[in-house]
């Protein structure tokens, strides 16, 4: 099941994609209506790249939403991540910057 602001955000990208697609269909008929017989079939290709473009944003916006969502819940689960964690669960809080490695590791 989809997170409410995900929906939403899925609803916003659709409906720009659909708007896209009609803007193209609407420049492909004036281009149509303004142009010789071998532009007419340059301009149905421009239409159908532009339509296609505004397919993949579409997808492309949807799996960023997803993304999003599942960082959040991922934060939200695991406040501190990797190292951090481990460090406040053993009591060791070691900083680079504060802590320099000793000479012999180097």
């Amino acid at each position: 099941m989809q997170a409410p602001k995900e929906k939403v955000s899925d609803m916003a990208s659709a409906a720009k994609e659909c708007i896209v697609h009609h803007k193209a269909k609407v420049e492909e008929k004036v281009e149509k209506a303004t142009s010789r017989t071998g532009e007419k079939e340059i301009a149905e290709e421009r239409r159908k790249a532009k339509e296609e473009e505004a397919k993949m944003e579409l997808h492309e916006s949807k799996a960023h939403h997803k993304a999003q969502r599942e960082h959040a819940k991922h934060e939200r689960e695991y406040p501190l991540d990797g190292h951090e964690r481990l460090s406040a669960m053993h009591g060791h809080h070691y900083s680079a910057a504060t802590n320099p490695a000793p000479d012999k590791y180097l």
